[in-house]
């Protein structure tokens, strides 16, 4: 699919159409590709996705404290998190990258995913104002924010698996790549989790070697509570 057709079916899955084409492009292109880069824009945006976050965030919970938002919205302006959305978009399909990261596989890289996904929201900012970048994330998190338990710790699975075992002075988890599935431009990572004491193995597939890793941290720490 040549770069058009790519970057038509990602205006679509944003659910915007840019006015300024190259606002696009530059959204698109890492500095492995030229000088004329994303990282701009990447600051912008990132500007853009805190401030939504935090008052969708700070209109779902009006119960909860300021400690509590601060620590939600870590969670889902997280790295990971960021990544995750990008691979459900096929972000990394449009990406314009140097020949080196091409060829290690950039493309499916979490920090250039996030990257990038934070500057398509400076991007759109600067080509519509922030209605319009606001509109675009919320429609993008607000799922995310619908399935948040406020009871819940906010913590990342394998930061709780973690804390969890060190409570207990138990070994640290070991996390390991079992294998891959799917074609290139669509590929899933199954990854297992292995603690010595108590034996345990659980395995979490994700679009990232990182999701899948949280997966299976989830999954051990299911485990360990029952």
């Amino acid at each position: 699919m040549n770069n058009t057709l790519l970057n038509q079916r990602l205006q679509q899955a944003l659910g915007y159409t840019f006015v300024r084409s190259d606002l696009l492009t530059q959204a698109l292109t890492h500095r492995s590709y030229g000088a004329v880069n994303n990282e701009r824009l990447e600051f912008l945006g990132d500007s853009v996705l805190n401030c939504t976050v935090a008052r969708a965030l700070y209109d779902a919970f009006p119960e909860l404290p300021e400690g509590s938002l601060s620590r939600l919205r870590a969670n889902l302006v997280r790295q990971e998190t960021l990544a995750d959305i990008a691979v459900t978009l096929k972000l990394g399909e449009s990406l314009r990258l140097g020949e080196g990261e091409l060829k290690s596989g950039g493309f499916r890289r979490p920090s250039i995913l996030a990257d990038a996904l934070e500057s398509l929201f400076g991007a759109i900012f600067l080509d519509a104002g922030f209605e319009a970048a606001q509109c675009v994330v919320r429609g993008l998190f607000d799922p995310l924010v619908a399935k948040i338990d406020p009871r819940a710790s906010g913590k990342d699975p394998k930061t709780e698996l973690q804390e969890m075992l060190q409570s207990r002075r138990l070994p640290l988890p070991d996390y390991r790549l079992v294998g891959t599935q799917g074609e290139a431009h669509d590929q899933s990572f199954i990854v297992e989790c292995v603690l010595a004491k108590p034996v345990l193995s659980t395995r979490g597939i994700g679009k990232s070697r990182r999701a899948a890793e949280q997966e299976a941290a989830r999954l051990a720490c299911a485990a360990l509570q029952k």
